[in-house]
């Protein structure tokens, strides 16, 4: 089984079980950060880069989906009314 640090933990990871997500939506963020250097460094062997564009995937889904969670519970003030917030 592949060695892994703390910051490439999810690229040189071998196991067969996906790796958890993310506690937030700052930590899914910031691993998606890191997994896009490791990526573009130009380093990783063929099957690495294969599981770093996955979690990379998965990450994005993650993100994308809390940002909506959270659009959907905004309110915005019209006048003296509370109204849902409305994409436009």
């Amino acid at each position: 089984m592949a060695k892994s640090s703390s910051s490439s933990a999810s690229v040189a990871s071998t196991a067969s079980t996906p790796p958890a997500l993310p506690a937030s939506y700052e930590a899914a963020l910031q691993e998606l950060e890191e997994l896009v250097d490791s990526l573009e460094s130009g380093q990783l062997p063929l099957d690495q880069l294969l599981t770093g564009y996955q979690r990379g995937a998965q990450l994005l889904k993650f993100c994308r989906d809390k940002l909506e969670a959270v659009e959907t519970q905004i309110k915005v003030l019209e006048g003296t009314e509370l109204k849902p917030w409305v994409q436009e």
